[in-house]
């Protein structure tokens, strides 16, 4: 057979060959898309990272005042409930303490206070009372201003859940309101997680002090 007459063998299709143009196009687009998901990455942790500060910030995060603060039941040192000054448990040396906790939310406190506000005045000079507003979410003042106990020395919890690190550390959990009772060397005798109607303040008062 004559070469003339062999069978041409078929050649393989060659894909056409795409402009450059197109190329970088399509790496341009490529580019976009990676520049967009890491801008949205971006604002995404962004908005996270509010989140947590705003969150910490409503559960009694730090502030100016805040610092230097113990909720250490031993050696609570607090900011003033007005922002002026501080209150401390050292500072009460040489007379027993009755600590007590309020909230507006508070309704068993509404219960309790008026006869905290009798026997803090009948007692005063013998045993210091002091007022602690904790787990609160409304108005600090509105507690001491309705039962007239403004004239105690009353401090702002700070830390723990939501403003509550002294609470806390002495198991008050959700309870409120909630009274601690200490010594005049400052030891913590005894912890009530309950409304005290003032007949049983006024025994705990005397089975403890013995006034």
């Amino acid at each position: 057979m004559s070469p003339r007459n062999r069978a041409r063998r078929p050649t393989a299709a060659l894909e056409p060959r795409q402009p450059r143009s197109q190329a970088r196009a399509r790496a341009q687009r490529a580019a976009q898309r990676r520049a967009k998901a890491v801008r949205l990455g971006l604002v995404l942790v962004g908005a996270l990272l509010l989140s947590v500060l705003g969150l910490l910030a409503f559960r009694g995060g730090s502030t100016a005042s805040d610092q230097g603060s113990s909720t250490e039941p031993a050696a609570f040192d607090l900011p003033a409930l007005d922002g002026q000054g501080r209150v401390s448990l050292a500072e009460f040396r040489g007379n027993p303490v009755v600590v007590n906790f309020f909230a507006s939310w508070c309704t068993s406190c509404d219960f309790e206070l008026p006869g905290f506000a009798r026997v803090s005045e009948e007692l005063k000079g013998e045993v210091a009372f002091v007022g602690v507003n904790a787990l609160e979410t409304g108005d600090r003042n509105l507690m001491p201003e309705r039962h007239g106990i403004t004239w105690w020395p009353l401090a702002k919890d700070v830390g723990g859940g939501n403003g509550s690190g002294l609470h806390d550390a002495l198991g008050g959990g959700n309870s409120m309101p909630l009274t601690a009772f200490y010594d005049a060397t400052g030891k913590l005798l005894a912890v009530d997680r309950a409304a005290l109607p003032e007949d049983a303040l006024r025994q705990r008062i005397s089975d403890l002090y013995g006034i």
